[in-house]
Parts: structure tokens; sequence; C-alpha cells
């Protein structure tokens, strides 16, 4: 069971991030600040709940919340600033603007840098452990996923509809036959490499 609140502050927010082992598309974080007696029992993890029951979840998520916010970073600027960086920006960039201001920050998996001067705390699989991680990353993965079907329309050769980005077989042979296009990061190996020489 999902644990309410880390700091037992009222004002405490959540974060986590969406798409950071993806290919192609932008990282996607979500905070957000739920009244201290939120639950519902189909929240967990996003990596957990059906697509089906995260659809369910986030208007509820979107009407329960004090406040919430979605930021998406795109891959031109994952490519400048790398994958760890951008997705801890776009976790900053929600939190700031949160109204009202948090008093308490916990964040999903081991590094992040301070939002001002609010504390926090990084917790490993928190999204598996605290109501508003959870909450934070079913709002990016639903938010992201939405994108990633709409980039699909530009580019229906990758299947970004079914695999949103990730590098499944079927992303990795699409690159292979038709190449890269601009929503693709350059910096990340978009292709295994060659484990033998064709002779």
């Amino acid at each position: 069971m999902l644990l309410s609140s880390f700091s037992n502050t009222a004002l405490e927010a959540g974060t986590d991030e969406a798409g950071r082992g993806c290919l192609a598309g932008p990282v996607t974080a979500a905070a957000i600040i739920l009244p201290p007696d939120f639950y519902h029992p189909l929240l967990n993890d996003s990596k957990q709940v059906s697509e089906k029951n995260r659809a369910i979840l986030r208007p509820i998520l979107e009407a329960a919340a004090v406040d919430f916010k979605v930021t998406y970073l795109d891959q031109i600027l994952i490519d400048e600033i790398n994958i760890l960086n951008a997705s801890i920006q776009a976790m900053q960039m929600c939190l700031i603007a949160l109204q009202p201001k948090p008093t308490y920050i916990i964040v999903d998996g081991n590094r992040f840098k301070p939002v001002e001067t609010i504390p926090h705390c990084t917790i490993i699989k928190g999204d598996s452990k605290y109501v508003s991680i959870a909450a934070a990353s079913v709002l990016a993965k639903t938010y992201r996923d939405e994108y990633m079907e709409q980039l699909h329309e530009e580019f229906p050769m990758y299947h970004w509809n079914k695999n949103k980005g990730y590098p499944t077989r079927e992303h990795r042979d699409a690159i292979r036959k038709y190449g890269s296009c601009k929503y693709h990061r350059q910096s990340f190996r978009l292709l295994p490499e060659q484990l033998k020489l064709e002779l």
C-alpha cells in the first residue's frame, strides 16, 4: 500500500518523469501536491498500472490535486545537456510552477538538484512507495504517451503510437530501414553496434 506522506508537511509535492530510456521524443515530468487524505485503489507506480487504468486515474488526480504541473523537454535539449540533466530540469520546472509553493519535495530515483530552498528527498522506487510520486508518474506517462501519439501522425513508420519511442525491435527495425528523424535523440545509440564484421 502506498504511503500518503514522507515529511508530514501539508504541501508535500511528488515528482517523477517518463521517457528517460526512449530513443525519440521528449522527456516529460510531472509534479503534484495532493490532499493528505487522498487515496485511490487503482493508484500505483505507472509501470504497474494498465493503460486503461492510467486513463481513468488522470482526471481523478487532476481534480483532486491542490495543484499539478507537467513539462516537456525536447530531444534537442536532451542532446545538449544529456538525459539525466534534462530529466532533473523538467522536474524542477514543474515544481517551481506549483501554486502554492510546496514545503517539501519527494523525488523518484536517486539524483536531483535542489529547487530554491525547498527541502527534498530522493527515494529509489518512490513511485511504488508514495502516493504523490505514483500520481506524478501516472501524469508524466499519460501526457508523454499522448504526445508520442501526436508525433506518430507525422512519422507513422516508427510506430510511436505503440512503442512510444522506446527501443523496441520494431522501432529499431524502422530506424534501420528509414534512418532517424528530427525527433530522434542523436546523442543516444539508436541502433546496437554491429557485433560482427560482414566479410
